[in-house]
């Protein structure tokens, strides 16, 4: 019985006879059972453009396995070059799949139904025909599709429209954020006449970081206490929307006692916003006394595990 192709299908799409042969690209396979026998599950074709954009065939000769698709062949199209275009970029399309009927020289036309649109974009640049045709019909040569093991594919694919879903942001959150420490040793304290004074700089995460000590305070400690932060050093060189969510302690290592002075806290470090820590960290007379300093030196130590980072996207 001859295949019978004039029917609208449940996936969106019509299917009819054409004798308009693919306008924007063709792939002919010769000995198309040894793609079978050789356990080639896909077939990527070369690309080609239409619309202002590239694109591509995508062949599953016994249907897509990702999608359970059994006894059909599954075709797909699918943008290229996907990672030169804006992470926010639409594509919206209308698509037409050509298989030739060798034995007539027509070809069965599967194509999106009226007011159907196919929505591409980086996340998702694939679409197309989950049962393109059952491999029964299609390997029956008396149909047409498939004559001395050779086939003829097409396809056309029309832009509808192109949009940009506007400006975002992407938050990526890390389960396990490495913990990174720094210990610096601060020597001739009392002579120390600045405002303040950075450590070098040290890695945690992919960013840069320093210690910033202020020795007579800074604020509401002015003069009476020690001011202690944490600081995202080259933060003016953070693009526009970059956050990072930083978990940090900070610590005045006591060299007499077994304990230490120390603060935590979790803050969104940005370029506006690169500090943070305590204006009143420990009182001076505490510090001087009670055994942080001595012989006119102190250490300093910061731990900092990067817990999160926010990204612009355009």
């Amino acid at each position: 019985m001859a295949y019978n192709p004039c029917y609208d299908s449940e996936d969106g799409t019509e299917r009819l006879v054409s004798d308009a042969s693919p306008t924007h690209y063709f792939v002919k396979i010769q000995s198309f059972s040894s793609l079978a026998k050789n356990n080639v599950e896909k077939y990527e074709s070369g690309t080609f453009q239409a619309g202002g954009y590239k694109w591509k065939l995508i062949l599953h000769p016994n249907g897509n396995k990702t999608k359970n698709v059994k006894e059909h062949i599954s075709v797909y199209l699918s943008m290229a070059e996907t990672s030169s275009l804006p992470s926010t970029w639409e594509v919206h399309a209308v698509l037409r799949i050509f298989l030739l009927d060798q034995n007539k020289d027509n070809y069965l036309t599967i194509q999106d139904t009226t007011g159907r649109q196919r929505r591409f974009h980086r996340m998702k640049p694939e679409s197309g025909v989950d049962q393109l045709i059952p491999l029964k019909t299609f390997n029956d040569s008396r149909n047409g599709y498939l004559v001395d093991d050779t086939c003829v594919l097409g396809a056309e694919v029309f832009v509808s429209k192109e949009m940009s879903t506007g400006n975002g942001e992407g938050l990526t959150m890390f389960k396990d954020g490495v913990r990174d420490r720094y210990t610096w040793k601060i020597e001739n304290f009392s002579n120390l006449d600045k405002h303040y004074y950075d450590s070098k700089q040290f890695a945690a995460g992919n960013y840069k970081w320093n210690i910033r000590f202020y020795p007579n305070g800074k604020g509401m400690g002015l003069g009476g206490y020690i001011s202690l932060y944490l600081d995202l050093a080259e933060a003016e060189a953070l693009p526009a929307g970059t956050k990072v969510l930083a978990e940090f302690t900070l610590r005045v290592l006591d060299q007499i006692h077994s304990r230490n002075y120390s603060g935590k806290a979790t803050h969104w470090f940005t370029a506006s916003n690169p500090e943070s820590g305590w204006v009143r960290f420990m009182s001076l007379a505490a510090f001087m006394l009670n055994g942080p300093l001595i012989k006119d030196f102190c250490f300093v130590d910061a731990e900092v595990s990067i817990l999160g980072v926010v990204n612009p996207l355009s």
